[in-house]
């Protein structure tokens, strides 16, 4: 079966080309792709090609598909699998593998599996570390988009504290404590929003801090203070451009925080982040730098004397992606909020190599259609030349501006096929 994907060749090197897949083993899976969300951590790889630990030293001569947050159908089921999962079934992957301690993983270090396919071979070591999981949602970009938000539960998780006088670590935020995000009005700062008032351990006050303005109106638009304080947990939203971000967050919470997350590699942030710490206080570094020499001063003296620490999270695990299948399929988590641009698979190598330079929050890619990456504020400027997006920015408006299922319907019964 001829497929087509995005592939990385090394530094900057993206290509999207045709080519057959290999036929399935006994042990293996095909698979189609239906939807991908473009994942920060591509463009780390794309950036740092085969210096990134997750990408081949071989990657120049043998080429991996890049994409790790898809959602698609199975297709062909080897031998092996047979009596586990059944050709049809939707699923997801949790990319994270750990397959005997490789750091090798789908959408990076793979020939034949990313989330930029339209088609993909499944292999072995995906199923036997039980990451080939069933999605039962009714919109493929909810799926796609369960992998960041394992990511946010994998952080809350692997964040910790003690008990004086004791060795043990108590894992989790501190449930009716005070959390601080930091940078954390992007995509990935909405799912730790909504994972920390809508899941199942919640902080008294949550204060999210972020440096632009439209970023913290939106979010403050889509996860409110209201909604908020109707699951008992008291929100703000500090814009900290150009003021001392350690006064405004101490303001907020004088006895300091519990926790705090930082979700960008910014020293400031982690100095901010260092001094707000209350008591056994503990930092979780989400933001990954592409530096390897990345560094910033912290307190040792509290270390001792206060017991603060830090701790830092890169993914979640399969239990984590159970976690957030299970609460968005419920609806108890809220995946649209993360979306701002829709396209094809024709715009993703321009999207991912310029993604920090791109506004807005998840780009939403469906590999089968032609498109070009299209903000959801901008239907209504497309609608006046094409009647797609006239649709599209009917339902979309309809939705408070965000995408939704019977959006996703309507494109991919209608739009153009790659």
């Amino acid at each position: 079966m001829k497929t087509k994907a995005v592939r990385l060749y090394g530094k900057g090197d993206l290509r999207l080309e045709t080519f057959d897949l290999p036929p399935i083993g006994e042990d293996e899976i095909l698979a189609r792709v239906i939807s991908d969300s473009i994942c920060m951590s591509s463009y780390k790889a794309t950036k740092q090609g085969a210096e990134h630990k997750r990408v081949p030293d071989n990657v120049a001569q043998n080429p991996v598909i890049i994409g790790h947050e898809f959602c698609g159908e199975l297709l062909e089921v080897g031998a092996k699998w047979a009596d586990k999962y059944a050709v049809g079934s939707k699923f997801v992957i949790q990319p994270a593998l750990n397959y005997n301690g490789s750091l090798h993983a789908p959408g990076y270090s793979y020939a034949y599996i990313g989330g930029d396919a339209t088609y993909v071979v499944i292999p072995n070591e995906v199923m036997l570390m039980d990451c080939l999981l069933p999605y039962a949602g009714d919109a493929m970009y909810k799926g796609s988009l369960t992998e960041p938000y394992s990511c946010v539960v994998g952080a809350f998780n692997a964040s910790y504290h003690t008990r004086r006088g004791t060795y043990i670590h108590h894992m989790g935020i501190r449930e009716g404590g005070n959390l601080a995000i930091l940078a954390g009005a992007g995509p990935m700062g909405l799912a730790a929003i909504d994972y920390a008032i809508h899941g199942p351990r919640r902080p008294k006050k949550l204060v999210v801090t972020d440096i632009s303005p439209a970023r913290l109106l939106r979010a403050a638009e889509i996860m409110t203070a209201d909604d908020a304080a109707a699951h008992g947990v008291e929100l703000i939203y500090e814009n900290t451009w150009n003021i001392d971000a350690y006064e405004t967050l101490r303001r907020d919470a004088p006895e300091g925080y519990d926790d705090v997350f930082i979700l960008a590699p910014n020293t400031s942030l982690v100095e901010t982040a260092d001094r707000i710490l209350a008591q056994d206080g503990c930092i979780n570094f989400f933001a990954g730098p592409t530096d390897a020499n990345f560094s910033a001063p912290f307190n040792f003296f509290n270390v001792h004397y206060a017991g603060t620490h830090v701790v830092g999270t890169s993914g979640g695990n399969a239990d984590d992606m159970r976690q957030a299948l299970e609460l968005i399929s419920t609806g108890t988590l809220h995946p649209a909020a993360l979306v701002t641009h829709i396209g094809g698979l024709d715009c993703v190598i321009e999207t991912t190599r310029r993604l920090p330079q791109v506004p807005g929050g998840k780009k939403l890619i469906y590999t089968g259609i032609s498109m070009p990456l299209t903000a959801i504020a901008d239907f209504e400027k497309k609608s006046k030349t094409d009647p797609l997006f006239r649709r599209l920015h009917e339902i979309c408006s309809a939705n408070n501006g965000l995408w939704c299922t019977e959006a996703e319907q309507v494109l991919l019964a209608n739009a153009k096929e790659i």
